[in-house]
């Protein structure tokens, strides 16, 4: 998924919105777990990036892109991109 997200709509309120674009991103994420794993690998492993714009992204993990659409919502940004993209990985071997 590479896409820019608008924060303000017509039809819904700011919060309400905000709660579409977490939603969207949630079931992405859930959808892309349920395909099939390639074999080798035993996971599906997550490459995101987020920022104001295309050119001002940062790579972050798949659990902080919440933390992350706070921060550009709490700095009064009107859009944000957002890039995921899935890949097979192994599991991390436990010490």
């Amino acid at each position: 998924m590479k896409k820019i997200f608008q924060l303000t709509s017509e039809k819904k309120t700011p919060d309400r919105q905000l709660d579409a674009i977490r939603h969207e991103i949630k079931n992405y994420v859930l959808r892309q777990r349920k395909k099939k794993i390639p074999e080798d690998f035993e996971t599906w492993d997550f490459d995101c990036a987020i920022g104001a714009t295309p050119e001002e992204t940062i790579v972050i993990p798949v659990h902080e892109i919440t933390q992350h659409i706070d921060r550009l919502v709490a700095d009064d940004h009107t859009s944000f991109y957002l890039e995921i993209v899935a890949r097979a990985a192994q599991k991390p071997r436990k010490q």
